[in-house]
């Protein structure tokens, strides 16, 4: 890992795998079995996906990813995108980097591009606000990751789609601009991680 607090916050994530409620659990699985059933593939895409491509997308893009990672599933691609274009929210990316990943603001403007770096040797996820089914995504032979329940009602269908998984999460959203926002989305931010590590660790090998 780039640094000694990201190794920290995965150990402390880890450690609460057993707090994930079974139900959820059954969810994430469904994840899981998505990525094990491809394992001889040389690439498995997952796109995760919310209505703005803001918070909880780009969030659940670069867990899973860093998760797949250090799990050893190499092949594991993880992608983003939205139903509209808005910006990655700024209090998400600082979230990232309070788990101690190294996180660069490379472009600005309305929807700033961002590198978010978990390891010294793998690509940086790239962030930035994007549709779904934008040219800088997988077009076929992937999963759709719905993150929030807005996303699933206004995306039913996907044709290119392999398979449609529901994972929602609640939207820090609600916090901007309040004495509790950075708290919340830290919060928000190791829920999904601790969900995501916790689906790459059932990995069947």
């Amino acid at each position: 890992m780039i640094t000694t607090q990201l190794d920290e916050f995965i150990q402390s994530i880890q450690e609460d795998f057993a707090k994930i409620p079974e139900d959820r659990k059954k969810v994430l699985q469904q994840l899981a079995n998505f990525v094990s059933e491809r394992k001889e593939q040389a690439a498995v895409n997952l796109v995760f996906i919310c209505v703005h491509n803001s918070r909880r997308s780009h969030l659940s893009q670069f867990w899973a990813q860093v998760a797949a990672h250090y799990y050893g599933a190499y092949h594991v691609f993880c992608y983003s995108g939205g139903t509209e274009v808005t910006e990655l929210n700024p209090a998400a990316a600082e979230a990232i980097r309070q788990s101690g990943a190294e996180v660069r603001l490379i472009s600005h403007g309305k929807n700033p591009i961002y590198t978010l770096k978990y390891d010294q040797n793998a690509r940086p996820v790239i962030g930035f606000s994007k549709l779904f089914d934008d040219s800088y995504n997988p077009q076929e032979k992937f999963a759709a990751i719905m993150v929030c329940s807005t996303a699933d009602d206004n995306c039913p269908y996907i044709a290119t789609a392999d398979q449609r998984i529901l994972i929602p999460f609640e939207d820090p959203k609600k916090y901007d601009g309040t004495p509790q926002q950075a708290a919340q989305y830290f919060e928000r931010s190791k829920q999904i991680a601790t969900e995501f590590f916790y689906a790459f660790s059932t990995l069947r090998k």
